[in-house]
């Protein structure tokens, strides 16, 4: 008996030609790739080596500004040691004032990230540095609380925070010394 010998003519070609049922895939198990081909993954963040830089100066100190009418110190940075790293951290001497006069000295880093991350590389004491371990996390700014500081430093001075960038180093000194960026600056449109 010849294939098709008992079907009508039609069907014996449709059976020929059409796939088996099997092969017939009415719905799509596998998930779609979460990008596409052409994209790669990048780089991981590498954070560079840590260099502790000299004691600050008290003629290189500038007041940082902060939106706290009950705020008990008075921060001031070193603009010597204000520096951003290859890895994109701002970092920071950081000079905390009580108003008795007695002064923390802390060596800082910012990263420009989404909800801003900071972190304490040294304390100051007996004029110089001494690394920490206890920080060595990164951690996310708070807006309110004892990270204020972290927050207008990471928003107003040293971030530009629509484009996750640090900010060039004059522009920086510039906000600094000045008070405040201004809600144009930070607002990220082009100006006309």
């Amino acid at each position: 008996m010849r294939f098709g010998q008992h079907l009508p003519p039609l069907i014996a070609i449709v059976a020929l030609i059409a796939p088996p049922a099997q092969a017939e895939r009415l719905f799509i198990d596998e998930a779609e790739p979460i990008s596409p081909k052409s994209i790669t993954p990048g780089k991981p963040w590498d954070e560079e080596d840590l260099r502790l830089p000299p004691w600050p100066r008290d003629g290189d100190l500038i007041e940082v500004k902060v939106d706290d009418p009950d705020a008990r110190f008075r921060h001031f940075i070193d603009q010597r040691s204000l520096k951003t790293g290859r890895d994109g951290v701002v970092r920071f001497t950081l000079v905390s004032e009580s108003s008795s006069g007695s002064r923390n000295v802390s060596y800082e880093g910012i990263r420009c990230t989404p909800a801003g991350r900071y972190k304490i590389f040294a304390y100051g004491t007996n004029g110089r540095f001494e690394p920490t371990t206890v920080a060595d996390e990164w951690r996310v700014i708070d807006k309110l609380g004892s990270q204020a500081l972290h927050y207008d430093l990471w928003k107003h001075y040293l971030c530009i925070p629509r484009k996750l960038v640090a900010r060039p180093r004059d522009q920086q000194l510039r906000l600094l010394r000045s008070g405040r960026v201004s809600m144009h600056d930070n607002a990220g449109f082009i100006t006309n």
